[in-house]
């Protein structure tokens, strides 16, 4: 991939894809697409992209100019040129090699998009062509190990994220079903296998954020509602966990599970959301701390907050209420952390966002 400084200028879009079946309880019809503005409450919505079988997560290639998504419960992914009008062309889309493929990440050198595949336990490269386009998957691995004791959620392997590492020489795997993040490796054309961590039996690991200049990570576990502060190292691949704190206020009792994090490019303040609670979580790390402090809880603005980003002013959040079929934003405190409601918008059912 090229250079960060030889990169096209943004194209000022936002995707916001949205889950479309019965199955997910969802109203969505697909991609929207929306020029940004100063303010959530300013996208101008240019058109939507339908057809699309529960596009559950987007990541896009600046340098190429190119929108991924893949298809929960579904089995493929698809690729999608933008332009600068917004439109999205279509390149075509390609098996998965797994079922509910629920993430992806490019790889640093641009050739393959790695692909969690949540339902069939593994994780897929699929070759990118010249023009952004994809190819069937090439090489898929099988993450092995024992499930976890929840009955319902844990009954095999379900890796849920697809982390490139700071360095670039590795990929990062929570696995909810399994309670293990498995760190992966580029082998020529195929996956191999570093090392894995093992986290509390039933904890769920879900996604994980990189501090921006420490050899830290944060995961947050979904089933038992916690965020783990793990000290990374780049040069072996490996993570140790370092510390353990709850996501949900210690006066809450009903029934939630931990979502999405976010950590700000400053490196100070960690977010994380609550499906059930409706929250967003606020943690602040200290100077010379390894360990996360909570410093609050803010409503998230609807029900069902499955995902979160950064806006790319990098000051606010934005969040996708699943179920409250809405999109929140919120002013990120540069001292404190705390988050203060500055926008709104409907959408429905949606559940990831990307720019370009």
């Amino acid at each position: 991939m090229p250079d960060a400084a030889l990169r096209p200028a943004p194209l000022g879009l936002a995707f916001v894809g949205c889950f479309t079946t019965e199955r997910r309880r969802a109203r969505g019809q697909g991609i929207d697409v929306y020029r940004t503005g100063a303010s959530l409450e300013g996208w101008t919505h240019l058109g939507r992209v339908d057809g699309l079988t529960n596009p559950s997560f987007l990541v896009t290639d600046p340098a190429r100019a190119v929108v991924y998504t893949v298809q929960g419960d579904g089995e493929a992914a698809s690729a999608f040129a933008a332009e600068a009008d917004g439109s999205l062309r279509t390149l075509g889309s390609a098996a998965t090699g797994g079922t509910n493929s629920v993430h992806q990440s490019l790889d640093p050198s641009g050739r393959f998009l790695i692909v969690a595949n949540y339902a069939s336990g593994s994780v897929a490269l699929l070759p990118v062509r010249a023009d952004g386009g994809l190819e069937p998957a090439s090489h898929v691995l099988p993450l092995p190990g024992d499930p976890g004791p929840h009955r319902s959620e844990q009954a095999c392997a379900h890796p849920h994220h697809v982390v490139v590492s700071p360095g670039g020489s590795h990929v990062l795997v929570p696995d909810k079903g399994l309670d293990r993040v498995f760190v992966l490796r580029l082998d020529g054309d195929r996956l191999a296998l570093v090392s894995e961590t093992v986290m509390r039996p039933g904890a769920g690991p879900r996604h994980i954020g990189f501090h921006p200049g420490r050899p830290l990570a944060f995961l947050v576990n979904e089933l038992d509602s916690s965020v783990a502060t793990c000290r990374w190292n780049e040069a072996t691949g490996t993570l140790v966990p370092l510390h353990l704190v709850p996501t949900l206020p210690p006066d809450f009792f009903g029934a939630s599970t931990a979502a999405a994090i976010v950590v700000t490019p400053c490196g100070r303040f960690v977010y994380t959301s609550n499906r059930g609670q409706d929250g967003i979580a606020r943690f602040r790390l200290k100077d010379a701390a390894e360990r996360l402090d909570p410093t609050g809880w803010t409503p998230s603005g609807g029900r069902d907050p499955r995902f979160m980003t950064l806006a790319p002013d990098g000051k606010h959040l934005l969040v996708a209420n699943e179920q409250g079929d809405s999109l929140a934003e919120f002013t990120i405190d540069p001292d404190t952390g705390d988050l203060s409601r500055t926008g709104a918008r409907p959408s429905l059912s949606p559940c990831t966002i990307a720019f370009l």
